[in-house]
């Protein structure tokens, strides 16, 4: 069993921390060059919705993996429960709250047509995106961080 719960907190942190990367270093950047801005911006808020899905699942399955093997091995490894707790939160409140009001933003841009307003309120969309971003990249380093202590204890 406890080789199990290893595995499911391994894979579910791979499959996150993956997904971080690649979205944010190599899909999103794609899109953007591709595509307008605007019909770039719908696809990515279409993406989004599952990307935080991923990281929800992921955070909940290598939280329960994490108190599992604690419980079985009779140890606690506070700074890497505590660390993941923090990026769960943080992926639940980059997608509840800051996505939600990038999504209302957005829609709100589109349906603008005074120039000096939708300029005032892309400013406005940019701050949110300044803090989604800071978040995504905390999540990210916190992900690579526990990578790493599991790391410590593979053995092949």
């Amino acid at each position: 069993m406890l080789n199990t719960f290893r595995f499911l907190l391994l894979i579910s942190m791979a499959v996150w921390v993956g997904m971080l990367i690649f979205f944010t270093f190599f899909i999103t950047p794609s899109i953007f060059k591709v595509l307008p801005r605007e019909l770039a911006g719908e696809l990515v808020g279409v993406i989004f919705p599952k990307y935080w899905m991923v990281g929800y699942a992921a955070g909940a399955l290598s939280l329960l993996s994490i108190i599992a093997i604690s419980l079985i091995e009779k140890s606690f490894p506070t700074a890497v429960l505590s660390l993941v707790a923090l990026m769960t939160a943080l992926t639940f409140y980059s997608g509840l709250v800051v996505g939600a009001k990038a999504k209302t933003m957005s829609a709100e841009i589109r349906n603008i047509q005074d120039p000096v307003k939708k300029e005032e309120m892309r400013a406005s969309f940019k701050k949110v995106h300044a803090e989604s971003a800071a978040i995504n990249l905390a999540i990210m380093a916190g992900g690579v961080t526990v990578i790493f202590f599991i790391s410590r204890n593979l053995r092949l």
